[in-house]
């Protein structure tokens, strides 16, 4: 089945607005593009149920996609999709969030 495009600008930056997802993006930034992570091994601080809003959250806006294998249930960053539909966004979000806070 083929993935849908990322969505329009506005959902993708609301998706990624939220800490739990930014950090979902992190740890699935982290690996070998082509390859993902379990829905289990995203270490995260919420309930299971939160956990899967919040995949389902990033799967709808296009962020990332998913494959069952076996029992279990892949999830990667679509890297090149995301890239190729906004340049530089990924990287930018990823850069401007491991960035220190700036206090008024």
């Amino acid at each position: 089945m083929a993935e849908t495009p990322p969505a329009d600008l506005v959902t993708v930056l609301q998706a990624l607005s939220d800490p739990v997802r930014l950090e979902m993006v992190r740890q699935l930034a982290r690996c070998e593009e082509g390859h993902g992570i379990r829905c289990g091994e995203i270490e995260i601080d919420v309930t299971k149920s939160t956990a899967s809003h919040h995949l389902k959250t990033l799967r709808n806006a296009g962020i990332t996609g998913e494959r069952e294998v076996g029992t279990r249930k892949l999830t990667w960053l679509r890297k090149k999709e995301l890239e190729e539909r906004y340049p530089g966004l990924l990287e930018a979000v990823l850069c401007a969030a491991d960035a220190p806070a700036i206090k008024a």
